[in-house]
């Protein structure tokens, strides 16, 4: 089974347990909400409608594609919508991002339960509930369905959990407005649960704590927090 970081050549493992294939269609996920959020001005610009068809790709390594489709028929995976650049200046850019989004989730959607044909039924359930518990690429792009979560993560103040340290060396509340806010290590949404975020003061992504291993109490005493990408480039230079 292959599958591509920049490319189709790359061998990776085909995900077979529940786990693995939700880890998967996280990444995978990741980079398509990458794409059409945080790089959407670079994904506009490759979508030329004077192109051939052309297809988002995301991949195992959250990194994303604007690529021509699988030449090989069948292909080894489910491939995503066909096309998607010819609407691109016929549309209101807003409605494109939000269609090639619902497109995008059908794609994510259609290759986890390619890989889940082999599970038991108890299985694929489980796996589309874990699925189904984070919001859909559509949800985060179009912005539908979020004022009943908006209102509750304003009642609890986003900055609660979501401490930034500042340069002043103190774990200080962030009062803005962070929109969807995604992990840079799980590509997890921020859920304005009580979860412990914080950003990093070199790159500027945002990040569980559990993730990079810092608690709240911890926060307090870091000046200038480098998360672990940030920390390891610096290292090679």
């Amino acid at each position: 089974m292959c599958d591509a970081a920049s490319g189709r050549g790359r061998v990776v493992y085909p995900p077979r347990s529940v786990e693995d294939i939700f880890k998967d269609y996280r990444a995978r996920r990741s980079a398509i909400l990458r794409a059409l959020t945080h790089d959407v001005e670079d994904f506009y610009v490759q979508c030329d409608p004077e192109k051939e068809n052309l297809c988002l790709y995301g991949y195992a390594n959250e990194a994303w594609e604007v690529a021509l489709p699988a030449e090989e028929v069948p292909t080894e995976l489910p491939e995503p919508a066909l096309g998607i650049n010819f609407a691109r200046d016929g549309m209101n850019r807003r409605d494109w991002l939000a269609l090639v989004a619902a497109q995008s989730d059908s794609w994510l959607l259609s290759v986890a339960f390619y890989y889940a044909a082999r599970l038991s039924s108890n299985d694929r359930k489980r796996l589309f509930g874990m699925i189904n518990d984070l919001k859909t690429v559509f949800e985060v792009v179009s912005g539908v369905r979020q004022s009943k979560e908006r209102s509750s993560m304003d009642n609890v103040g986003r900055a609660k959990p979501a401490i930034k340290i500042e340069n002043n060396g103190k774990a200080n509340e962030d009062d803005s407005d962070h929109g969807e806010t995604l992990c840079g290590t799980c590509g997890g949404i921020y859920s304005g649960a009580d979860e412990f975020w914080i950003a990093c003061d070199i790159c500027q992504r945002w990040y569980h704590g559990r993730c990079v291993k810092i608690t709240p109490v911890k926060a307090e005493s870091i000046k200038h927090y480098k998360c672990p990408s940030c920390s390891s480039k610096r290292s090679r230079q």
